[in-house]
């Protein structure tokens, strides 16, 4: 028995929501919407739900470090990667990583392109400044040139960003900022919610 079969054998996966065995998050508690179009500056954004209810609990549980959860939520966002897709996963903090023990966004986007054919490359890091929690809306919004990305991984790929809330769309426009400075293409991004309230962006539908 390998050590990921114990570990589900002694901790095994709990929905986020409901607490059922068996799941991350079990079909019952699973989004029934349909996904959500963004419109960003430079940027399309699709996301899997709105950011509330058994997603958002869900999400927490990610930044909890909950494995089980995360990959739950990759099987969820799967069906809106592409099959030829280059998925860049927007990164963690080194603090965090190592508070946690695995950076849930980058583990997310490897269970969705597994189970989508696509490929992940992860081309971003994190570069100065803080993370995005706590900050103000307008210090989201404010907030710029804290990734850095490795040409050699991007430069003149067509890649799509993939993160798990947009809650003000700077953390995405920041990343797709570095992205092209170092030569890569991106037009769009993969997020599991986008956060209600008043923001920079509009919802649209595609056409």
């Amino acid at each position: 028995m390998d050590w990921r079969a114990l570990l589900d054998v002694v901790f095994p996966a709990q929905c986020a929501e409901c607490n059922l065995i068996g799941s991350g998050l079990c079909e019952a508690c699973e989004p029934r919407s349909k996904p959500l179009h963004v419109r960003l500056p430079s940027l399309f954004v699709v996301a899997r739900a709105a950011y509330e209810g058994s997603i958002r609990s869900a999400v927490l549980a990610v930044k909890d470090g909950r494995r089980d959860v995360a990959e739950a939520l990759g099987r969820i966002a799967a069906p809106l990667v592409g099959s030829d897709a280059t998925l860049v996963p927007v990164p963690t903090t080194a603090q965090r990583l190592r508070v946690r023990g695995v950076d849930g966004v980058a583990y997310m986007a490897r269970c969705a392109a597994a189970l989508s054919g696509a490929r992940v490359v992860p081309g971003l890091r994190r570069g100065s400044g803080r993370a995005q929690h706590g900050r103000s809306r307008i210090e989201r919004l404010a907030a710029h040139g804290r990734f850095v990305c490795d040409a050699s991984a991007v430069a003149g790929r067509h890649v799509t960003l993939f993160d798990d809330v947009c809650t003000t769309g700077a953390t995405l426009r920041d990343c797709a900022e570095a992205i092209r400075e170092a030569g890569g293409i991106v037009d769009d991004a993969i997020v599991l919610a986008v956060a209600n309230g008043p923001q920079p962006w509009s919802a649209t539908m595609p056409s």
